[in-house]
């Protein structure tokens, strides 16, 4: 499960990139989402399980629904326009655990140790060496910094959000939890790609070409639905830090099917960029573990 795991998470990046080329991302990501969180909530109620918060978690639940799904996914899919799937990939993961932690120790849930601020320490060189000899170089791509930005705001906005279910977890099941927040994100972005998004309305006819839908049916089934019950499983049977070592393994696995499949482009400064990111996560996540 844990190898699936990797993998999946690591192409994901890939099939949203293949997705957005032809569809609007607030379409291609608000109909997987409401179809995952629908799924979910569907096989809870077929087992006899209950599905409905209690009415006083509604405000909550909803704020961070929009957070984790509608803002962190159309913010990462506008984004993802202009830097490669690799490169968001490593970004993403490397920024997660230091976000999270950076959120809970702003919500008073965790307190800062020395090794944790050396992760942020380190992932912020990490971040100048990615973007820093271009701009010194004067050849700076402001498309692609600003494309980074969105997978960054985006990753900041899942962190959040994930942070603040915390408090949610005392009353609603995870998997519960899970199958709500998708589906009440999904509509959220659904809805307001329908009366904003350029195209969107076009795109319900789902007449994207197989690459997008192929891309979008591995989002939902292994990338959503498969991948996410796994990583629960593994949660509850090796704890959280384990699991959390995927952030690792799966950036690996999209820079280098990105460079070798598609092409996409792969310097020294980057390279190094990316592994000092990607050891800031590890201090991160070693950190809370310890």
């Amino acid at each position: 499960m844990f190898a699936f795991i990797c993998f999946v998470w690591g192409t994901t990046w890939l099939a949203m990139k293949v997705g957005i080329q032809t569809v609007p991302p607030g379409v291609f990501a608000g109909l997987r989402w409401t179809v995952a969180g629908l799924v979910i909530l569907g096989v809870r109620r077929f087992r006899g399980e209950r599905n409905r918060p209690p009415p006083r978690l509604w405000p909550r639940l909803i704020g961070i629904s929009v957070l984790i799904i509608s803002l962190n996914q159309v913010i990462q899919l506008y984004g993802l326009k202009f830097v490669t799937a690799g490169l968001a990939a490593v970004i993403s993961s490397a920024l997660t655990p230091i976000a999270l932690l950076g959120f809970s120790v702003a919500l008073g849930q965790e307190k800062f140790t020395r090794g944790q601020l050396t992760a942020i320490a380190l992932g912020v060189v990490g971040v100048v060496t990615l973007f820093g000899p271009s701009a010194l170089a004067g050849t700076l791509d402001g498309r692609e910094i600003l494309g980074a930005f969105g997978v960054m705001v985006g990753c900041a906005c899942y962190c959040m959000g994930s942070v603040l279910t915390r408090g949610l977890m005392r009353t609603i099941a995870p998997v519960q939890l899970a199958g709500l927040t998708n589906t009440i994100g999904g509509v959220a972005l659904l809805t307001v790609s329908l009366a904003i998004e350029p195209g969107a309305w076009p795109a319900m006819t789902l007449h994207w070409g197989w690459p997008a839908f192929l891309a979008w049916l591995y989002l939902l089934v292994p990338g959503a639905l498969l991948s996410t019950t796994m990583y629960f499983l593994l949660v509850r049977d090796w704890g959280a830090s384990r699991p959390g070592t995927y952030a690792f393994i799966s950036p690996v696995i999209a820079v280098t099917i990105g460079a070798t499949l598609f092409g996409e482009a792969l310097d020294w400064g980057k390279l190094v960029g990316m592994v000092l990111m990607l050891g800031a996560a590890g201090l991160a996540l070693r950190s809370r573990a310890g």
